[in-house]
Formats: structure tokens, sequence, C-alpha cells
């Protein structure tokens, strides 16, 4: 169903035990011009659940057993919004670590903007954390200024700090929020933050999908029922109305879409050959498209799916007609391309136009 990375052998880190909070709801509400309705949230929770997926944030101001603590730590972050001092800010957050500790819950206790505080605050603030009952840590990357290399420094320096499970909550501003999450668990966090389809503030946080097929392909964990990964990417694209990217990573329309000629030659002897994982795995499908790349085994292997048997002539006139097409900017689906081979086939009076 997929290759894995067997580069992964000559590296030292292994994972620890993992698990994903999914903040679709809460964090990915929060994307500009997105509101889920009650029955919305369910439906993408239910999904959530189904798939595996141990933690569900639903959002502020909800009836849960875990509840989120958090404080900015930045001096910018201090200084214009909170407008408290280092040690005020720890005791802030600690009072009300505290109150939801007394009231049986379970506590992520977060710096927000850890990722621009100075270390030794920052590792400051976690201490009392723990020290207050804390049952995480969180790192959140709030604007998404980090890289794999400085992330993996940042989880290593917080481990050495504090011996409670350590989060991250990674945003895409640079692009690099799925590599950040991932290079987060492979130096030892544990709960690692996404959103499906990256949905979220600005450009969005760790893509969901990315993460779980990051885990699968690189490091075979295999406890998440990625089945229904697509389904959950379309409902949440239809709920909040942000339309996916054409070539957006595992769930996008071109996700497993063919056009080059070689490509497809190679696809039809074996699957892996351009492809990294099977589109069964994610619940999607493969999709050759005709246009300028295309040959004639590809046209030859779509017409024989549609009923049809086509000439050399028949198959090199349909080809210079998709070659023209595209000339024009347009690419053959196989509704239209079905719709070309028989008004080809009629054209040169064939009989085998009787195609289903």
């Amino acid at each position: 169903m997929y290759s894995k990375n067997e580069w992964a052998k000559y590296l030292p880190s292994e994972l620890g035990e993992i698990e994903i909070c999914d903040v679709t709801l809460r964090d990915g509400e929060q994307t500009p011009g997105v509101a889920f309705t009650k029955d919305e949230k369910i439906d993408i929770a239910r999904m959530l659940d189904e798939m595996g997926i141990e933690i569900i944030e639903a959002g502020f101001h909800c009836d849960a057993d875990m509840a989120g603590i958090f404080v900015g730590t930045s001096d910018l972050h201090l200084q214009y919004k909170h407008h408290k001092t280092q040690d005020e800010a720890i005791n802030c957050a600690v009072e009300a670590l505290e109150y939801a500790k007394r009231h049986g819950l379970i506590v992520r206790y977060a710096a927000e903007d850890s990722t621009r505080t100075d270390l030794d605050f920052l590792k400051r603030f976690y201490k009392a954390g723990e020290d207050a009952g804390a049952d995480y840590v969180s790192i959140a990357d709030t604007v998404g200024i980090m890289t794999p290399a400085t992330m993996r420094f940042l989880v290593g320096e917080v481990k050495k700090a504090v011996r409670v499970p350590i989060c991250v909550h990674c945003h895409d501003d640079l692009g690099n929020a799925v590599a950040n999450t991932i290079a987060a668990a492979e130096a030892g966090a544990k709960q690692l933050h996404t959103t499906t389809n990256g949905i979220g503030e600005r450009a969005g946080n760790a893509s969901l999908e990315e993460v779980l097929l990051n885990l699968r392909v690189q490091h075979g964990v295999e406890k998440y029922d990625l089945s229904k990964v697509v389904e959950l990417s379309k409902t949440v694209e239809r709920y909040s109305g942000i339309a996916l990217a054409k070539n957006k990573a595992v769930v996008g329309d071109h996700a497993f879409a063919h056009e080059s000629g070689i490509h497809i030659a190679a696809l039809l002897e074996h699957d892996r050959t351009y492809e990294l994982f099977s589109p069964d795995l994610v619940g999607g499908r493969r999709e050759f498209i005709l246009g300028k790349h295309s040959g004639g085994a590809a046209l030859c292997y779509m017409a024989r799916q549609m009923g049809y048997t086509l000439s050399k002539a028949e198959t090199n006139q349909v080809l210079c007609e998709i070659k023209r097409l595209s000339e024009m900017k347009k690419s053959l689906r196989r509704d239209e391309l079905r719709e070309l081979i028989a008004s080809t086939l009629a054209l040169n009076g064939s009989q085998d136009i009787a195609a289903p």
C-alpha cells in the first residue's frame, strides 16, 4: 500500500509514544470566515474519532476532560499584549492551572509564542507548570518561525527541564508546520497538534492528513485508520468553505492524477513507480488525465476501460486532437475523453461506438 522511507534506518531517532490532538474545531475555526455549526462540529468529531484520533479540541467554553492553559511568554507578548513581567505571567498561568486541577481536569500548560521566547525563561515557565501539576507542557510555534533543526533542538532542551510529556503546536507561516511537527516527534514530543486540510489562522496549521501519512511512511505508525482521510478532508472543505489547492498533498484533486505518458505507462506495470502510497490507503482515487504529455499506451488503456478498442490510426487521430486541445490549456478527464473517442469513431464510421 505504500513505500517506506528506508533512509530512516540510518538515523538514530526512533519515535516514542505518539498521540494526535486535532484542533480543527478550535484553531481551524479561527480561519477568517469559518464558522462551523453544532451539527457540523459533531460530524467532524465523529469522523476524527473513527480514525482513531486520540484528542479532539472542541473549542472554547466546552464541557471537557482536558483544558489548555496558555499565556504568551515572548517579550513581544508580555509587553504589548499582557502588559506583565515574566514572573507575573508565570503566577497568572499557574493560578489558572491550579484552578483547573482542583476541578479534576487534565491540563496542558502552554507557552504561546514559545519559539520567540528566551530559552531560560521558557524552561522556568514550564518547570513552574510541572511543579503545579501540569499533565503536559506545550510548545507553540505561534508565528511559524521554526525549522526542523531548531524544533529538534528546542524539544531536546525542554525535555531536559521537565519530565511531563511535551506537546507541539505548529503554524505554517513559512510552510514548515508539518516538517516541524514530525521533527518534534522525532525529538521526543508526544502530543502533535493538527488541523484537517491545514486550516487555521493566517497560513494555517500542521495538516492532519500530511502528519498522519508522514508518521506511516517515515516511522511505520499504523494505529490510525487512514481510509477516511479523503472523506474527512472533503467534508471539512465543504463545511469551512475553504477550497483545497488541486495539488494539495494527500487529498488534492491532483494527488493521484497522472498525465505524463511515461509515468502512466510505468504505473500500468506497477503502481508504486510514481505513487508513494496507494490512493486506496486514504480513500482516494487514481485518475489518468490526457493532455500534452500523454501517449498511446495511456489512451488505449483508458479506451479499453470504457469498452473501446482503438486501431493505430484511431489512436493517432484521438491523440492529435488531445494535443490540439492541450494547446488551449485543456486536459481531458474520463467523461470528456469518452465523448472525444465516440465522436472520432462516429466520424470514421467505426462500428465500435456503442461502448458503455
